[in-house]
């Protein structure tokens, strides 16, 4: 095999573009609620997507709603899409997926963490602090879901 072919064929990764697709930050029950000495209960939820923008290009975008609560009163409402724009090629099929699920949200996820703490603090707020997340772990137990609910469509 020649060089240049050996080349074409080899598997290329690369990071084209980090950005903040989308942000927002709503405190609806300002000023009062700054006045509030209770520590709110914060809740996280947090998924990702990815889908193709042109032939060996891809966008993943990890997004996360952070809600504080007082009681039933929102203190503020954070949501965050981080997003990449990565070049994969020469990769087999059965290894796009968890790169696109597992590897790149793993990339953007020390982004997403930095700027949900920023606009939090730019709000008035303490920074809010994401945990680590691991996306292996929550792509195989998706793909357990996948599997038991074809295997639940097929035996009914």
């Amino acid at each position: 095999m020649t060089g240049a072919a050996q080349e074409n064929t080899q598997a290329i990764f690369n990071i084209d573009k980090i950005y903040v697709k989308d942000m927002s930050l709503e405190v609806p029950h300002a000023p009062k609620i700054f006045l509030e000495r209770e520590n709110p209960q914060v809740d996280i939820r947090l998924h990702t997507q990815a889908g193709s923008v042109e032939e060996g290009q891809f966008e993943v975008v990890v997004m996360a709603t952070v809600t504080a609560k007082i009681g039933e009163k929102v203190m503020f409402l954070i949501e965050v899409k981080q997003a990449g724009i990565f070049q994969i090629r020469n990769v087999p099929a059965g290894e796009l997926e968890p790169i696109l699920a597992v590897t790149c949200p793993n990339i953007l996820f020390p982004y997403l963490r930095e700027v949900a703490s920023d606009v939090a603090v730019r709000g008035g707020f303490a920074p809010v602090l994401l945990n680590p997340i691991n996306f292996e772990a929550l792509y195989q137990q998706q793909r357990q879901q996948q599997a038991q609910a074809a295997l639940s469509t097929t035996t009914h």
